[in-house]
């Protein structure tokens, strides 16, 4: 399953975001490192495409897509050399996809920041510089392996060592990998060294209750950012990264209320939807992801979360191994023309039912029959 690691400093509420993602229950304190191992939780992923096919299915259930988040110990000023709880942290992100920056913009004299004042700037500087200097040892113990190797004088070998050289100078320049744009197609190569900088990052900036409003508004680009945010929006910007806010604290008080209650809650601040279904929108986007949908014998309608470019065998394998290994051919449908036509029969009437082979690249929205022998 392809997740994502909540990052931040101590008490910069991801614990508290990672509760309200996922409902899963993990230790909430105002004191740093109360998250020691890793919590990991599923959350669904909002899609109203789902409920509207269900209504012409009429299924017995309905299973949304989801994303797996992990939250792990906070990161100090030192994590990449064993500070805090830091080499535990680094080793868990490893095994995510991508990365969500949680960065404290809301002050609160009952929940001490680490480091004083509350800065992103700062903060982020910190968090970036921790991932790459936990990078530049990785770098550094393939660049003395891969030099032994060159002596041979393989041209590949060579080449592979030209590239780590001008990655690790890169990085010292305190420039992230995933930025990094070397002569060629040089992110199959980097996406092997499994850097941590090199992960996808999405920016959180978790505000007070009071102030999200405002911040909604500011990176929607209709006013202009309070300080914090807008230092955030700066550094994002120069990544090319999504930036969104979310009040962790509101979003913890919201899983307590009714649907309706919570509804009217968000509209008194001047929220159109909860922070926590933006956030994982956002998660979603940041690891490519797409939706194709299946239903089956009217017993179940269900999301499922695949990699924009899948090829329908591919696809066919998250449902069950059996179909990739067996797959002959999908029998695919299109939201849109789905909803247009009214029921699967009327789609098929009207020849918007397609049967692809196994080249095809599945599309968000598919709702998809694959055929397969065994």
């Amino acid at each position: 399953m392809l997740s994502c690691g909540l990052v931040g400093l101590p008490n910069a509420g991801k614990s508290t975001l990672f509760n309200a993602l996922t409902r899963a229950g993990a230790a909430v304190a105002a004191y740093p490192f109360t998250t020691i191992d890793p919590n990991v939780g599923i959350a669904p992923v909002p899609d109203p495409r789902l409920e509207r096919i269900a209504a012409i299915v009429k299924p017995e259930r309905v299973v949304p897509a989801t994303v797996q988040f992990v939250d792990v110990a906070g990161l100090v000023r030192g994590s990449s050399k064993g500070e805090g709880l830091g080499n535990q942290f680094l080793g868990h992100l490893r095994d995510t996809h991508a990365v969500v920056m949680v960065i404290r913009c809301f002050v609160d004299p009952d929940i001490a920041h680490i480091y004083g004042e509350v800065d992103p700037q700062r903060d982020i500087e910190i968090l970036s510089l921790e991932l790459m200097l936990a990078d530049m040892a990785t770098l550094e113990r393939r660049i003395e392996r891969t030099q032994t190797a060159a002596k041979s004088g393989e041209k590949r070998l060579l080449a592979e060592l030209d590239l780590l050289r001008r990655l690790q100078a890169y990085l010292a320049d305190g420039q992230p990998a995933r930025t990094f744009a070397g002569e060629g197609d040089t992110s199959d190569f980097v996406g092997s060294l499994n850097l941590l900088s090199a992960k996808p990052a999405l920016y959180v900036a978790n505000v007070s209750e009071e102030e999200l409003g405002a911040a909604d508004a500011a990176l929607a680009g209709r006013c202009a950012a309070s300080p914090p945010v807008a230092a955030i929006q700066c550094i994002a910007a120069a990544e090319g990264a999504e930036v969104i806010a979310v009040s962790a604290k509101l979003e913890s008080e919201l899983n307590e209320l009714s649907d309706d209650d919570a509804a009217a809650y968000l509209r008194e601040l001047g929220v159109e939807e909860p922070g926590l279904a933006r956030l994982v929108r956002a998660s979603y986007r940041l690891l490519d992801l797409i939706t194709f949908f299946t239903t089956t014998g009217g017993k179940e309608v269900r999301a499922w979360p695949v990699r924009r470019g899948t090829k329908a065998p591919q696809a066919a394998g998250e449902v069950h191994s059996d179909m990739e290994r067996g797959f002959i051919r999908a029998e695919a449908v299109n939201y849109d023309d789905l909803m247009a036509a009214g029921s699967f029969a009327e789609a098929r009437d009207r020849g918007l039912v397609r049967l692809e082979g196994r080249e095809y690249a599945v599309q968000d929205g598919d709702i998809i029959h694959f055929r397969f022998g065994v």
